[in-house]
């Protein structure tokens, strides 16, 4: 499991945008976001630095594990 701190989300599009972006790498994804806190956690098969990764070029310049 990982979590990133994603201080830019602040909307339902922004949860959406983060879930496609993780979910386009590994479908079989969960992700669990937490808007008011800014966190995000996903279950996956991927590394925490891909599913940051994923989460940067969606926008998100400034999430971080």
């Amino acid at each position: 499991m990982v979590t990133l701190k994603v201080p830019d989300m602040s909307c339902g599009h922004c949860v959406s945008t983060v879930r496609k972006a993780v979910q386009g790498l590994d479908p079989a994804a969960t992700v669990a976001v937490d808007l008011a806190a800014k966190l995000v956690t996903v279950e996956s098969a991927l590394d925490a630095a891909a599913i940051a990764e994923a989460v940067r070029e969606a926008g998100y310049e400034n999430a971080r594990v």
